[in-house]
C-alpha cells in the first residue's frame, strides 16, 4: 500500500437509530443484516453513510489477520 489511510469507525449509533427507530427492525433483523443491506437502507433514506470499499477491507485484513496467518 502506498498511502496509509486512517480507518473510519463503524457508525453504530447511526445504524441503530435507523434500524430500531426509523425502520422498526427487531434486534434479530439488525444483527442478521449485511453491511450492504444496511448501506442500502441508509441510501434509501437519504443518509450520507458510505458503504465499505475494497480498500477498507484490505486495511481490516491487515489490522486483524486470521489466526492461521499468524501461526
Amino acid at each position: 500500500m502506498s498511502q496509509e489511510i486512517e480507518p473510519r469507525p463503524f457508525p453504530w449509533d447511526e445504524v441503530m437509530a435507523l434500524a430500531f427507530g426509523v425502520l422498526r427492525w427487531p434486534p434479530e433483523t439488525v444483527w442478521r443484516a449485511t453491511p450492504r443491506e444496511l448501506a442500502a437502507a441508509f441510501v434509501r433514506l437519504g443518509s450520507s453513510v458510505e458503504a465499505a470499499t475494497s480498500g477498507d477491507l484490505e486495511r481490516l485484513l491487515l489490522a486483524f489477520p486470521d489466526r492461521a496467518a499468524r501461526e
